[in-house]
């Protein structure tokens, strides 16, 4: 498979980097948020599925990915905001966010931040609501690795190692701290909370309870998954996030269509209400 060119957006000393796959001429853009100590390699089960749905962005956040050059990883605001400023930059316009652990919580910052250029959230075993210290966290990625596909640890192992012990502790350490449950009512997209039943490092209820947060959001348990889901259950994690972006697709075009057609019979009726007084006097022929 061709790896799409890596691209480069620089907003002073910070690199965010991504790259573009999938449809092109007005489709859709769909962006990929990977979680702490991720990468772009993260979603390979996953691309090919979603890039025949729109234009693919999958971005490495600053401080992580697959680039060999180290940056200093950003809080979950600055990250956000980061993020934000690189969608205002492409101009993109009815995105959906997807977003996993980390990355999930940087998604829905950016969904409040970004509420008319995001039209659709999926949160896959998102942070937010997790209240642990650091080292407790730490202290069950061994379980969670051991849960987990063994032929992704080398993944897993050779991200962690490329960004680094400070980025990894600095970023646990914000991220544990940015409860974003004063957000949630903020949110008003369709979002997708998609988690695995066997998650050990971000338990299902912390889901439910993020799901029962958001307005308009659909749970949905992955039976036999853990932290990686996308990974763990790439069939039916692909399954359940194409038919929930199709379905929200098609319905905010059956809105926009039905928008157009009342404005239509509006100033149809408008039109029609004046007709009379504006329309000439004629006079019968003997």
């Amino acid at each position: 498979m061709k790896v799409p060119t890596l691209q480069v957006y620089a907003s002073g000393p910070r690199r965010l980097y991504y790259r573009r796959s999938g449809l092109e001429a007005g489709a859709s853009p769909i962006v990929l948020i990977h979680g702490l100590s991720g990468s772009r390699r993260w979603w390979r089960s996953n691309l090919p599925a979603l890039e025949r749905l729109g234009t693919v962005y999958v971005v490495e956040l600053v401080g992580f990915g697959s680039v060999r050059r180290r940056q200093r990883a950003l809080s979950m605001k600055d990250a956000a905001a980061l993020v934000s400023e690189w969608m205002d930059h492409l101009n993109l316009q009815g995105a959906a966010l997807i977003g996993h652990s980390m990355g999930g919580q940087i998604a829905l910052r950016v969904a409040a931040l970004q509420p008319q250029r995001v039209s659709r959230l999926v949160l896959a075993a998102a942070s937010g609501l997790l209240h642990r210290a650091w080292w407790q966290v730490a202290a069950l990625l061994p379980q969670a690795m051991r849960q987990g596909k063994l032929n992704f640890v080398p993944t897993i192992l050779a991200d962690g190692a490329r960004a680094g012990l400070p980025n990894l502790v600095r970023s646990s350490r914000d991220l544990l701290q940015d409860d974003v449950t004063g957000l949630l009512p903020q949110i008003m997209q369709p979002t997708l909370v998609i988690w695995g039943e066997h998650d050990v490092l971000l338990p299902p209820d912390l889901g439910r309870a993020l799901s029962a947060g958001i307005a308009r959001s659909r749970w949905v348990l992955l039976q036999g998954a853990g932290h990686v889901l996308m990974v763990d259950a790439p069939e039916a994690f692909n399954r359940e996030v194409t038919a929930f972006l199709g379905e929200s697709a098609r319905k905010e075009s059956a809105q926009k269509e039905s928008a157009q057609k009342e404005a239509a019979l509006n100033e149809s009726a408008s039109a029609g209400s004046v007709a009379p007084a504006e329309r000439p006097e004629t006079q019968a022929s003997a």
